[in-house]
């Protein structure tokens, strides 16, 4: 059985656990903990939630697809805790794989640590969902005489895994079944196979037409000064530019969602402040850009 090591395997475990929860926590990590406050019994979750930021989950490690935690409760011996997910099948996981290896940007998203917004339409090939639907599809067992599931100690633990989602999303697909280094590795093998096969196809169509004499082209100039990249020099037919203004909230920013900024407990407000001066700047040079492309060109008043 693959063991993946954790850092938390030892000793009273520290948490971003707050009094009002985790705030400013990325989506991933938002859409888990609905799941366990969803939970009907409140009061139960009421000491879950004191449990997880009083340390007394003691240790938590990954087995696999399994969470092994052990929770300090009122006896003497601390309860053991499992918590798992149900791992899809290695045909599943080639549905998820191919749709992943066709869409650079879930790729370059999850090498990055950031959860893609709609990574569940690539599970939606395979007909599996990488986020459970319900609680109930949290598997759990603890050694605690309570008879409901999940108790308090299961709660406090699924509290503490939304905690570390946070810092590593991939933990969610170690559950289902793929380490990080596995995914990573499948992917990598499957965009090298992508790549073969359109060389492949390349090859054959160049084959199937008169060969030609090498002819070596000039470098452009793009290529050895990337400051060029951001330049058109050629006119533009006027009749064919609209330029209007962005819907409101319609920004760069907004498209690309929310930015895996680093929390810094000591400044809470450092990353809205930064936001903020970084949007302001962006319609700052907007604005300015608006005003020369309706200003007059080579000279026409008119």
């Amino acid at each position: 059985m693959t063991i993946t090591p954790s850092p938390y395997a030892s000793g009273a475990i520290a948490t971003q656990l707050g009094d009002q929860g985790l705030a400013q926590q990325p989506w991933w990590v938002e859409q888990w903990m609905e799941l366990i406050n969803s939970y009907r019994y409140k009061k139960r979750l009421e000491r879950a939630w004191e449990y997880a930021r009083s340390s007394n989950v003691t240790s938590i490690r990954f087995e696999g697809r399994r969470v092994h935690a052990r929770v300090q409760g009122t006896g003497e011996e601390p309860y053991k805790v499992k918590l798992w997910l149900d791992v899809l099948n290695d045909d599943d996981w080639g549905y998820v794989l191919d749709a992943l290896t066709q869409k650079a940007r879930w790729s370059a998203q999850l090498l990055a640590g950031v959860m893609p917004q709609d990574i569940e339409r690539a599970f939606a090939a395979s007909g599996k969902r990488l986020f459970p639907f319900k609680l109930q599809e949290v598997r759990s067992e603890c050694s605690c005489p309570d008879k409901a599931n999940p108790c308090k100690h299961v709660s406090a633990v699924y509290y503490l895994m939304g905690d570390r989602f946070s810092e590593d999303p991939f933990v969610l697909f170690q559950m289902r079944g793929r380490t990080r280094a596995q995914l990573l590795a499948d992917l990598a093998k499957r965009r090298r196979r992508a790549l073969a096969k359109q060389a492949r196809q390349a090859a054959a169509a160049k084959g199937s037409q008169p060969v030609a004499e090498a002819v070596t082209h000039p470098v452009h100039a793009a290529i050895k000064d990337p400051s060029r990249w951001w330049r058109y020099g050629a006119a533009l037919d006027s009749d064919l530019v609209v330029i209007t203004p962005a819907l409101e909230g319609d920004t760069g920013l907004d498209a690309a969602g929310p930015l895996p900024l680093a929390e810094e407990p000591r400044f809470p407000e450092a990353n809205l402040h930064f936001l903020e001066h970084l949007k302001a700047h962006g319609q700052q040079i907007a604005a300015l850009a608006m005003a020369k492309a309706m200003g007059p060109v080579n000279g026409d008043d008119g």
